[in-house]
């Protein structure tokens, strides 16, 4: 089997919708994939659908957006019972987070001299999970960057102007929130986050699985994240954070895969998960 885990659609911050993204899939080779918008399950029940009509494993997921010490930490989750009331109520916090911080940053804008507006911002979001991206993407029409990546660069990212820091949402409570939901919990693109030093503490935690494959790590760093999961008994994963995005910092789907073996260890712990939330 080859499988991409790390996806996004329209549900997010992804460009393709659920359907499309499992047709594309489809036409890409891929058996299965993991279906990972971020902070929202609302694409899960189109992609289902989807994959049994195009014969695509769908494995229903979501990526959850924390902040650590060290910056922004996203944490995986796989195999979610994303129908699980807990898991919706969290959702719906961060949802309203995401708003809220959206409204700053385009407060922020606005007092740089950028004439957009929360409504300019809402025509762009297609799903329920509105952030960052869709700021940009209103810069780039109104002509204000040539990109979103440009956007990102000199006004989005941490230390630019217009950032505004997330709601206080720690991984460690981001992994409790999957394991609830009778998921997997794996650290997602840790050369990203450059936390190496806070996986011990989310192992503690219950972390189940780290991001090895990824498309910006290198062959080192892929590496070191193999001994990592060797060192503390965490699940493999791999995915390219395809958002449909053609930019040079977005990967193309597929990118980055992983097999048989990795899928079935996958299902394995999340089985083994299962089992023990019903003992709870």
């Amino acid at each position: 089997m080859a499988a991409d885990l790390h996806t996004h659609t329209t549900a997010s911050d992804g460009r393709l919708s659920p359907t499309e993204l499992i047709r594309l899939a489809k036409t890409k080779g891929l058996t299965a994939l993991g279906v990972t918008d971020h902070d929202t399950v609302a694409g899960l029940a189109e992609a289902l659908a989807a994959g049994n009509s195009y014969s695509v494993k769908v494995i229903p997921g979501v990526e959850l957006s924390t902040e650590g010490e060290e910056g922004e930490i996203h944490i995986l989750g796989y195999y979610i019972d994303w129908q699980k009331e807990s898991l919706l109520a969290f959702l719906e916090t961060m949802r309203q987070a995401r708003y809220r911080r959206t409204a700053r940053m385009v407060g922020r804008l606005k007092e740089l001299g950028y004439d957009i507006s929360m409504g300019e911002v809402e025509q762009e979001v297609r799903g329920e999970a509105m952030g960052r991206p869709h700021i940009a993407a209103v810069l780039v029409r109104k002509g204000y960057v040539p990109s979103v990546e440009f956007a990102f660069r000199t006004l989005l990212e941490r230390g630019r102007p217009a950032y505004v820091p997330r709601a206080k949402v720690s991984p460690a409570r981001a992994v409790e929130v999957i394991l609830k939901a009778g998921g997997v919990p794996v650290l997602a693109h840790p050369g990203l986050s450059r936390a190496d030093g806070l996986i011990p503490a989310l192992v503690g935690s219950g972390l189940q699985g780290i991001e090895a494959y990824y498309p910006h790590h290198d062959a080192a760093a892929t590496g070191r994240y193999l001994e990592l999961a060797s060192r503390y008994n965490l699940v493999v994963t791999g995915g390219s954070d395809f958002h449909g995005i053609v930019e040079s910092s977005h990967a193309g789907l597929g990118a980055c895969q992983v097999g048989t073996a990795e899928l079935e260890q996958l299902q394995r712990r999340a089985e083994k998960i299962k089992v023990q939330a019903t003992k709870v």
